[in-house]
């Protein structure tokens, strides 16, 4: 396609000396006028306040605690059926903890880390292994306490129950979870 503009000698002439000390660019590219910031894990940081939050907020109320060993525990709400199901054992457990050798605070947060895990995963019913104590001072189930004061305190958790006698009886709680949206 032929140009309607046509460049005269002495046009050529000017721009050749105008551009003559020019020295071309080693790099073309423009740096940004302000640097993107780095990507931050702020779901990450949300957790781990949570989990925090969680660790410093533990004292214990003795209106929580279970009276004998079997522990049981439903939001207002709940259908008698699925209590029943969920002690009878009769829910499939996808998941499960043991905290066996844990201090109060590691299983504090092993068990924050893994009910988020649940969540994530939709995990809808968990076991725990809390233990029945019988390696801890004057043999009391301190874990089992403390582990059904946490589940409580958790929006995410609908129910527990202390497990069939052949997933660990008073040693283990199911755990039913909300669904995940």
């Amino acid at each position: 396609m032929a140009s309607k503009y046509r460049i005269t000698e002495e046009e050529q002439t000017l721009f050749r000396e105008t551009v003559r000390d020019a020295v071309p660019l080693r790099n073309d590219r423009v740096s940004p006028y302000r640097q993107r910031p780095r990507p931050h894990p702020q779901q990450q940081e949300r957790d781990d306040r949570e989990v925090l939050r969680d660790l410093l907020s533990d004292p214990l109320d003795p209106a929580d605690l279970e009276i004998g060993d079997e522990l049981l525990f439903a939001r207002p709400g709940l259908q008698h059926t699925v209590i029943r199901k969920l002690r009878r054992g009769h829910y499939s457990v996808r998941a499960e903890l043991d905290l066996h050798g844990l201090t109060s605070i590691e299983a504090r947060q092993a068990v924050v880390e893994f009910l988020a895990d649940c969540h994530r995963r939709h995990i809808r019913c968990v076991r725990i292994i809390h233990g029945k104590g019988n390696g801890s001072m004057n043999r009391e189930p301190i874990l089992k306490r403390k582990v059904a004061h946490w589940l409580r305190q958790r929006k995410d958790v609908l129910a527990y129950a202390s497990a069939t006698p052949t997933d660990g009886g008073t040693g283990a709680v199911y755990v039913l979870l909300r669904r995940a949206r």
